[in-house]
């Protein structure tokens, strides 16, 4: 596993993150549209974003679980990709869970991308039981036609101690 950084990484000087609001909503639904993501489950109160020159570039949620939390719907537009916004993002979404991370990725890549930020694949069987109905279908698939998904978790995110320190 790659080792995490020290200090999370910031986003770019005139970028700006921030908790989603209502307003936020539709454009919220549009960004992770445009990447083929899982337009379900998308609750604007648990979204972050990034904006830049007053458009909302990137955008990524942690879904609450009874004994989990997911990391979902992390999209950068297109124009913007390979900025380290993601990174950025990631690591912020990292920083806020207080239960065991989880999330589900499809393709190679996506896995090395949170692989370099500290997530482990994991088995269905592994998962915490409010997470298992969730990713079920994904299991069958991978399983059945081996489609290329991967489960993913953050170890060592509790109430007490987090990989990464926040930013000084």
């Amino acid at each position: 596993m790659t080792a995490v950084p020290s200090v999370a990484p910031s986003l770019p000087p005139g970028f700006q993150l921030r908790r989603a609001t209502a307003a936020d909503a539709w454009t919220l639904r549009r960004l992770v549209l445009s990447a083929w993501l899982d337009p379900t489950q998308l609750r604007w109160q648990q979204f972050w974003l990034v904006e830049a020159e007053g458009t909302i570039i990137a955008c990524g949620q942690l879904r609450q679980f009874v004994d989990a939390e997911e990391l979902g719907s992390l999209v950068v537009a297109k124009s913007w990709r390979d900025r380290g916004i993601g990174t950025a993002l990631s690591y912020h979404l990292i920083q806020q869970a207080t239960k065991p991370l989880y999330l589900e990725c499809l393709g190679q890549g996506l896995v090395q991308f949170y692989s370099r930020l500290g997530f482990v694949s994991v088995r269905w069987q592994d998962l915490p039981r409010s997470l298992k109905a969730k990713f079920a279908l994904s299991a069958i698939a991978r399983s059945m036609v081996k489609f290329p998904v991967t489960l993913m978790h953050y170890p060592g995110i509790d109430a007490e101690e987090k990989k990464i320190p926040t930013q000084p």
